[in-house]
């Protein structure tokens, strides 16, 4: 079975007087158990209002979206079962209690006894670092340790299946770090984690597979170690002190597309296929040049390949 499964699932807006606005296009995405899965793409892309159908907080407009073969709008409550959801901000949280109090609400929301809810409590709160924080009301913590204390909620149940909007917002590199930590933990243990990041590391680091979005529809899905290849299909090769003579000769080479100048005194050749970077390597070794390096697409360079840059500098 897998964990999350969506079917050609539509959401869409009736906006008076213009067309449907549509949030969500005919996705098709299947996450299996135990899978670790980013959703990239800027800003109003779409990746909120899949969590959100997910969550049963929509309904879809068409299509299906299933959670451990639950469907989200006719088996809502076993859908809420299995899930825990991390939204972030300041919904979901009571900030005139301690976060000692607000994990003990969610955990008697959820039917536990008052021995479980103590245990599960407490762990929780070590887990997330704010063992010491316990018994200090959540509106003196900061954007970072409220992010904390809502990925805290989100396990609470102790779900088969996590959903983090962008979980890592606000919180300072240590907690960042320790929030990896987590993910990886809760990968080992057999969770299935969703996540929204506008991080592209962070998404290369954590995930088993990557799905870029972008207008409402998926671009593309696969792991990220091979993501780039797939994409594009030339071959990089970094030199630097390039001559200007023997940089005319290198653009010469069959399969040779482009070469420019990244920075200072460095220059990229991108070559269609790998006899084109022989030539260039052998034209370049017989020139006494040997600062060279091949290497491969970053996962935010195949993000702007697919979206483009009009969602990179939005503040997430």
């Amino acid at each position: 079975m897998t964990a999350i499964e969506t079917q050609r699932l539509t959401r869409s807006y009736t906006v008076k007087g213009k067309p449907d606005h549509v949030a969500l296009d005919k996705i098709d995405l299947s996450i299996p158990r135990g899978e670790v899965h980013s959703l990239l793409g800027p800003n109003g892309a779409g990746k909120t209002t899949l969590c959100r159908i997910l969550s049963t907080v929509l309904l879809p407009t068409s299509g299906t979206a299933k959670v451990l073969g639950h469907d989200v709008a006719t088996e809502p409550q076993q859908v809420k079962r299995s899930l825990g959801v991390v939204f972030g901000g300041d919904r979901g949280l009571y900030n005139r209690l301690t976060s000692k109090q607000n994990l003990d609400f969610w955990a008697s929301m959820y039917g536990l006894g008052r021995a479980e809810r103590r245990d599960r409590v407490g762990r929780l709160l070590d887990r997330v670092g704010l063992a010491e924080r316990a018994d200090e009301p959540v509106q003196s913590f900061s954007r970072g340790m409220k992010q904390r204390l809502h990925l805290a909620r989100g396990l609470v149940s102790s779900p088969a299946v996590l959903l983090l909007d962008e979980p890592t917002v606000g919180m300072d590199p240590v907690s960042a770090r320790d929030f990896r930590d987590l993910v990886r933990e809760l990968r080992s243990d057999g969770h299935t984690v969703l996540m929204t990041t506008h991080d592209m590391p962070e998404a290369a680091d954590l995930s088993d597979r990557v799905s870029f979005i972008d207008n409402g529809a998926l671009a593309l899905t696969e792991n990220p170690d091979v993501i780039g290849e797939i994409v594009s299909s030339k071959e990089r090769i970094d030199v630097r002190a390039l001559p200007p003579e023997l940089r005319q000769e290198v653009i010469r080479v069959p399969g040779v597309s482009t070469v420019t100048e990244i920075e200072h005194g460095l220059f990229r050749v991108e070559a269609e296929h790998k006899e084109a970077v022989r030539g260039v390597l052998m034209l370049a070794i017989e020139a006494g040049v040997t600062d060279i390096a091949r290497s491969r697409p970053s996962l935010e360079e195949v993000y702007l390949h697919l979206i483009g840059r009009r969602g990179m500098n939005v503040a997430p």
